[in-house]
């Protein structure tokens, strides 16, 4: 049996988040996301009272040459593999960009594409609805764990001043890109509180749409066929009209007429948007997120397969 065969049956994001809710029991669910953006998929226990920068520099920065010895043996430390997982990490996780921040050619990029997906750290997504025109639209790129995606974002890239002990440079990296850095898994759980959201109507196919003139956050069909587009709006500020108006915009581009807009916001809605909602459109805040946890127990647990740290 290989040695990496362990590596390739991956648990989905939701089982690794309801593992990391129920491991470190977070306070409240906002941090619950920014911290699992770190450190979901890994199973080490973490001190959620600490203050994530100073986490990272304790968890990770300062046991850099241990953790990455464990992540080279699934790699086998091959450079294009490196290159490929930064430029999906740092870019926008379409396989012609991430290519060509990695700087390596097609052929080389799909020979090490095959490996890491063989290996358990990449998965492919494909736009849910085919664009309108015929051109021929990149997959996406997917870490299977929200670790991995964080060390190729801001370890991996840094690591020459890293092993000096010199930690400027990824940790600004980090401090200029965290908030934007938890947008994806944000997006990537508000599917998974769709699917539990829609009880009379069940989702049936959900995932992402995107094209070369637009993208949608989420895009849902229901068992009755109606189609549900949603927007995510991760950030401090309340959701307003506007997000809906850019939501119809986005799918007018895509040639799309969704029965039901969502609008999925971290920080609620001001009062002219609650006004909007409907059967038509829903509104879906954080503590919505709440369905996702429930009924937590030692089953939900993931154990960690390597090292703890």
């Amino acid at each position: 049996m290989s040695k990496y065969n362990r590596y390739k049956k991956n648990s989905t994001l939701l089982e690794q988040f309801r593992s990391f809710y129920f491991q470190n029991n977070p306070k409240d669910l906002e941090s619950a996301i920014e911290y699992f953006s770190v450190f979901g998929g890994m199973s080490w226990g973490i001190d959620m009272q600490m203050p994530l920068t100073k986490l990272i520099e304790s968890k990770v920065l300062n046991n850099y040459r241990y953790i990455h010895a464990d992540i080279t043996q699934i790699t086998e430390s091959d450079k294009n593999s490196h290159a490929l997982l930064s430029g999906v990490a740092t870019g926008d996780r379409r396989t012609h960009s991430a290519l060509k921040r990695a700087r390596i050619s097609r052929a080389d990029g799909e020979y090490a594409m095959e490996n890491l997906f063989d290996r358990g750290l990449l998965e492919a997504e494909y736009s849910l609805e085919k664009p309108p025109s015929d051109d021929n639209i990149d997959e996406k790129l997917n870490f299977t764990k929200p670790f991995m995606r964080f060390w190729f974002s801001f370890i991996s890239p840094f690591f020459k001043t890293i092993k000096e002990g010199d930690y400027k440079e990824s940790q600004d990296r980090f401090a200029n890109r965290e908030q934007e850095f938890s947008e994806l898994i944000f997006s990537k759980l508000a599917q998974e509180v769709m699917k539990k959201s829609f009880k009379d109507d069940p989702i049936v196919e959900i995932g992402s749409y995107w094209d070369r003139n637009t993208s949608i956050d989420i895009l849902a069909k229901t068992k009755s066929g109606k189609i549900v587009a949603g927007i995510c709006k991760y950030s401090n500020s309340k959701a307003k009209k506007t997000e809906l108006t850019k939501l119809k915009e986005q799918t007018a581009l895509a040639e799309l007429k969704p029965d039901i807009c969502v609008v999925v916001s971290k920080s609620g809605f001001t009062n002219e948007m609650k006004n909007q909602k409907s059967p038509e459109l829903k509104l879906l805040a954080l503590k919505n997120f709440k369905s996702l946890v429930e009924d937590l127990s030692e089953r939900d647990f993931i154990e960690c397969e390597g090292k703890r740290y």
